[in-house]
């Protein structure tokens, strides 16, 4: 890694400043990855890689507002860093005033706390040892039953990164992090039919992952759970989201409360903060600094200190996720949720996400349903927004007296998000982490579920 990051922020935004800049803020990304993929006992690939990006954003003032532009090198050189910001503040004089551009409004992060987000023993892993990870992974699946008869593969990867941040008012701070993951893919094959699916384990620690024995089973054991499945009759009953499916409501959730969606109105959650939008079973937390979360940060994409807030208690909107941006056309302060890569403007984004976990075990809510459908798997981007209609192609199992049936495939369910978050009427008590959003088992109490 470079010794001299913050060096090389404070010369690009003191350039930017002697190029006529009013402010300017500037990110320095620099990351190793290094992936494996194995099918059977034979390596499929192997993939290393260094990158490293600067992006400079810059403010130039006007009549009526700022004027802005970004761009972005992965060329370190001084003399090209030194073209970048004034190639920067060159285009900035050529774009739109916009009254709601520019840096926060100060309180940038002064503390930066310890999130254990990286292991640096995790750096002095060979390569040999990834490759043995994901072939004991994928031994284990195809081994766990003789209908494993295949697989997509196994793999192993592991990334390291330094993200440094500065400003023009006087903001200027760095952290590493890592992220490592061990997943499989095995291929079930019974009566001329098959299928295939996966489990994956995430972590910012490698001593924090599942064992890979573990992975492959779990994998195993989900391909095998869809053979003979089919289609069921058209009807309106309970579904509970398993916790891999439910995430993707929740990032469905997630995307209506950016401050990007609100004043755009172009969220169905416009204009209902502080009002009852959902079960009283249903609480959400974003915790930009939870310990080793996997979107765990000391600062947000403009330096601004990440927090914990309560976005949904008991049912109830108690914040939008906002940057400084979003917040100015909203007339709210930033709630620390900007992110950007170096070649980007500020975004809103969730850091650690997740639903609270309820007292009901998964199997529970299956007992406590009389007929009705566990989803174990979505797929399509069937969701509007603006309206909050829902409609995602499923996998997953039938339910009749409490008990699983048969696995269920070629199916759509159907509904709308606002409905859907006031009809759940239980929340498991399971919460899985397998990305930087998480959630337990919900059952929605009556949904579409559109098959024969």
């Amino acid at each position: 890694m470079t010794p001299d990051l913050l060096e090389t922020i404070r010369r690009a935004l003191g350039r930017a400043q002697r190029a006529g800049a009013y402010a300017a803020d500037a990110v320095l990304v620099e990351s190793d990855s290094v992936e494996v993929r194995v099918r059977g006992e034979e390596i499929d690939f192997v993939k290393q890689a260094r990158e490293r990006a600067l992006g400079i954003r810059a403010f130039v003032k006007g009549a009526d507002g700022l004027r802005s532009a970004i761009t972005s090198t992965s060329d370190l050189a001084w003399d090209a860093v030194d073209r970048l910001a004034d190639d920067t503040v060159a285009l900035a004089k050529a774009t739109a005033e916009d009254p709601h551009a520019g840096l926060p409004d100060g309180s940038f992060a002064a503390d930066l706390p310890d999130l254990e987000l990286l292991d640096p023993s995790d750096r002095d892993v060979s390569l040999e040892e990834r490759i043995d990870e994901a072939r004991r992974a994928e031994r284990t699946a195809r081994g766990f039953d003789p209908r494993i008869t295949n697989s997509e593969g196994s793999e192993a990867t592991s990334s390291f990164s330094r993200i440094g941040c500065g400003n023009t008012s006087g903001f200027l701070a760095e952290y590493e992090s890592a992220a490592h993951s061990l997943s499989s893919m095995p291929i079930a094959s019974q009566d001329g039919a098959m299928q295939t699916d996966h489990w994956f384990s995430v972590a910012r620690h490698r001593s924090a992952l599942e064992e890979p024995e573990a992975v492959g089973c779990r994998a195993a054991e989900r391909a095998l759970a869809r053979l003979g499945a089919r289609r069921v009759p058209t009807c309106k009953v309970p579904v509970i989201f398993d916790g891999v499916s439910a995430r993707s409501l929740l990032g469905n959730l997630a995307s209506c409360l950016s401050g990007y969606a609100i004043y755009r109105r172009s969220s169905f959650l416009a204009d209902r903060l502080e009002e009852t939008i959902a079960s009283e079973l249903l609480s959400v937390v974003d915790d930009g600094r939870l310990p080793a979360g996997l979107g765990s940060r000391p600062f947000d994409g403009e330096g601004l200190p990440t927090r914990r807030k309560v976005v949904i208690e008991r049912g109830k909107l108690e914040t939008y996720l906002l940057d400084s941006y979003s917040g100015r056309k909203l007339e709210m302060a930033s709630t620390g949720n900007a992110a950007r890569s170096a070649g980007s403007s500020p975004r809103v984004s969730p850091t650690n996400l997740w639903i609270e976990p309820g007292a009901s075990s998964l199997e529970e809510m299956i007992a406590g349903t009389e007929r009705g459908l566990l989803v174990t798997g979505l797929f399509g981007f069937g969701f509007n927004a603006v309206t909050g209609d829902f409609s995602r192609g499923a996998t997953g199992v039938w339910i009749e007296r409490g008990e699983r049936i048969h696995p269920v495939e070629e199916i759509t369910i159907a509904g709308n998000l606002g409905e859907m978050l006031t009809k759940i009427d239980a929340v498991g008590s399971e919460l899985i982490w397998l990305g930087s959003v998480a959630a337990p088992a919900l059952r929605i109490s009556r949904m579409t579920v559109a098959g024969e």
